[in-house]
């Protein structure tokens, strides 16, 4: 049933950013919203950024994969990973996404997508993960995700050195 679902979860969560897109797109062209960065410095960012977040959301599946769990909440990893990006982030997929949409934003000169509905769709993912997603990895992995949590941002690695070692 797990394996029925992921595909229906993937196409939901894409649907909802496919939405988050398109609405921006269409209240830029009713507000008649100016261009706020102009060809080709726009390209250039914005092939810069979706690059990066391509890079991040396949080497986070990568590492999913390694475990034998897929990134969506219905077919989760039956193990933590805290390997890769998931050294340095608890949500690395969540950020590729989140800089996707900046990349789009940009490449697409959309106003309100960059400043609006990309913040937004950032702040409610934040408040699933911790009403919702958060509490469930601790109930299911215990002490080790709470362990975990304490010691990885959410979404923002910490600058300087790494702790090595994060679950001994």
């Amino acid at each position: 049933m797990r394996n029925l679902l992921t595909p229906i979860g993937i196409i939901f969560f894409f649907s909802l950013i496919g939405l988050f897109i398109i609405i921006s797109l269409w209240i830029d062209k009713i507000l008649h919203f100016p261009q706020f960065i102009f060809y080709p410095l726009n390209l250039s960012i914005s092939l810069f950024t979706l690059t990066l977040d391509l890079f991040l959301i396949l080497w986070s599946i990568l590492h999913f994969i390694k475990v034998k769990g897929t990134p969506v909440p219905l077919n989760p990893p039956q193990k933590l990973v805290t390997t890769g990006p998931y050294a340095y982030i608890r949500n690395p997929m969540l950020c590729g996404v989140f800089i996707l949409m900046f990349g789009l934003g940009i490449l697409f000169n959309s106003i309100s997508l960059v400043f609006i509905f990309t913040p937004l769709f950032i702040l409610l993912n934040y408040f699933e993960l911790r009403a919702i997603e958060e509490p469930e990895l601790e109930k299911r992995l215990g002490r080790d995700y709470s362990k975990y949590k304490k010691m990885v941002p959410m979404f923002f690695p910490r600058l300087g050195k790494r702790k090595k070692g994060l679950l001994k």
